[in-house]
Parts: C-alpha cells; sequence; structure tokens
C-alpha cells in the first residue's frame, strides 16, 4: 500500500496519534506524517503511506495555511485557549482597525519567533513542554520562520473586556500561530492568545477534501483504496522538470545530469510520473532519492 492520504485530524488527538491510529486501520506501520498539529488543533494533516513516506521531508516543507481567531485580552501559559491565564489587559474601547491591520501586515515576511514553553522543540535532549509542566525556565532557541500572507478576515467582535477577530496566514514549515497571535497582541499593546485554529491546506492538500479517521477506516472495510493520493503530490514547493527518456536512463544508475535551473533541489517527471529528487551539486544535478519503476519507460 503506498500513497498520500489527506487525513482531517479531529481536534483532542495528536498527530502520532492519528498515526498510531491509521496503522491499525491500514494494517501496516510505514506510516508518517506531513507536518505536526497540536491536539487542539483541527484540519488537514497529510500522511504518507509505504513508498511515499521518501516524500516526508518534502511535504513538511511546503507553505501551509491555516484560518483562526485571535483574542485580545489576556494571554495564557500555552499561548491558546487550553491554557491558564497568565496576564490581563481588558480592551475598553474600540480598536482603531487600520492600526490592527499595520501591526499584522508587520509581522509579514521573514520574522524571528521564540517557541513557546508547550511546544515539542527541544532543548538539552527534553522538549519544552517537559520543562514547562516541571515548573522549569530554560532559554528558548530563536528560530526564523517566514509567513507569506497574514490577513484578518472579518470585523473585530467586542465581549466583556476582549476583543476578536478571525485571520488566514500561509507561513512556512516552523511557524508557531499561537506565538504569531501573542506578538501580534504585544504589537497592539494587549495580551493575547490564540483562541481557535484550523489547518485548511498542507502539501498541496485541502480541508474540503480531507477525510476522517472513521471515514479511511469505512472505505478500508470496503475495499475502496480510492482515498490514496499518487505520491507526486507530495513534491510540494519544490521546482518541477521533465526528464528525456535517456536522462531516465542516466538518473536510475545514479549518474550526474545538466539542467538549467538555480534550485537547490528539484522534482524530476517523466510522463506525469516522478522519477527523482535531485540535488544539485556545482552545475550537474545528482539524484537523491530514485523513485523509478519499471512501468515508467513501458
Amino acid at each position: 500500500m503506498n500513497g498520500i492520504i489527506n487525513l482531517k485530524k479531529e481536534a483532542g488527538m495528536t498527530s502520532h496519534d492519528a498515526v498510531f491510529k491509521l496503522r491499525k486501520i491500514l494494517g501496516t506501520k510505514k506510516i508518517g506524517h506531513g507536518g505536526t498539529l497540536d491536539p487542539d488543533v483541527v484540519g488537514v494533516l497529510p500522511i504518507a503511506v509505504g513508498k511515499a513516506t521518501r516524500m516526508v521531508e518534502f511535504m513538511q516543507d511546503e507553505g501551509k495555511v491555516y484560518e483562526g481567531e485571535i483574542t485580545l485580552g489576556y494571554s495564557t501559559t500555552t499561548e491558546d485557549a487550553s491554557g491558564e491565564v497568565v496576564a490581563e489587559t481588558p480592551v475598553l474601547s474600540p480598536l482603531d482597525e487600520k492600526l490592527v491591520d499595520e501591526a499584522i501586515a508587520s509581522l509579514t515576511g521573514p520574522i524571528t519567533q521564540i517557541p513557546p514553553m508547550y511546544s515539542a522543540v527541544k532543548v538539552n535532549g527534553r522538549k519544552l513542554y517537559e520543562y514547562a509542566r516541571a515548573g522549569e525556565e530554560v532559554e528558548r532557541p530563536v528560530r526564523q520562520v517566514t509567513i507569506y500572507d497574514f490577513t484578518r478576515t472579518s470585523d473585530i467582535g467586542y465581549e466583556e473586556g476582549l476583543a476578536r477577530f478571525r485571520f488566514r496566514v500561509k507561513c512556512s514549515k516552523g511557524t508557531y500561530i499561537r506565538t504569531l497571535s501573542v506578538d501580534l497582541g504585544q504589537k497592539l499593546g494587549y495580551a493575547a492568545h490564540m483562541s481557535h485554529l484550523t489547518r485548511t491546506s498542507a502539501a498541496g492538500l485541502s480541508l474540503e477534501d480531507a477525510l476522517t479517521l472513521e471515514e479511511v477506516a469505512e472505505k478500508v472495510s470496503q475495499g475502496d483504496l480510492s482515498f490514496l493520493h499518487p505520491l507526486e503530490i507530495g513534491t510540494g514547493d519544490l521546482e518541477k522538470v521533465e526528464l528525456t527518456v535517456e536522462e531516465v536512463g542516466e538518473v536510475q544508475v545514479g549518474r550526474f545530469i545538466p539542467v538549467e535551473s538555480e534550485a537547490r533541489e528539484l522534482a524530476a517527471f517523466y510522463q506525469e510520473k516522478l522519477i527523482a529528487i535531485l540535488e544539485k551539486r556545482e552545475e550537474l544535478y545528482k539524484p537523491r532519492k530514485v523513485f523509478l519503476t519499471e512501468s515508467v519507460l513501458q
């Protein structure tokens, strides 16, 4: 069994939980996911099965799209709605929407983030959330991420000292939307947290077409494996190049080939079939991962 599943992860389970359950449903151990989702977050969780697990790193690299809600007025230990309140700054008068949008715009492009204490980032061999649960503080690594698009998608609503609005963001891997929400609040002068989040797109897959675990299990019970997408969609944002028959033969045996491109890595195709991932070495490209099968050239 090989392919990519567009799974709709539901709230209350970790990405690891989803993989564990799919192993039982599909009866195979060779499964991996293309980008962790927090337990409270709903949305697209790309799942690679069989040979497609070799595409996981590229699925993770592609930009992801989220839709959610930010609440101004208080912050929490986890930077989302599940944590304990740590600071309160009541919103006592309506916000200037132009200033809000300008603050949002200032957080686009390459930015630096400090991962939240309640995250799986490792410091000295331990995950940050392990330190947090033990009540220990530790210096967190600064990371650079890219926010490709960040937009407010609703009017600002007010309720008992709180202000809320919805947003849409497209970002690079490694971005913490919780932290982005807190940072926006700081720019506006308020304690804030992410009060809701859904991942609507990842690895070229959209939420509209995603299946829940129950729906996948139902299809498997009927012998219907149509939910398995071809591994070609796992190439993500990699630049694509079409090979000649001769080049396919060279790549198959691991030889370098010339390709006109400035990209560090390329997804090499032949007649819409993924042949290999190529990696640039000086002026030539060397096969990094080869997916060629005998049927491709027949």
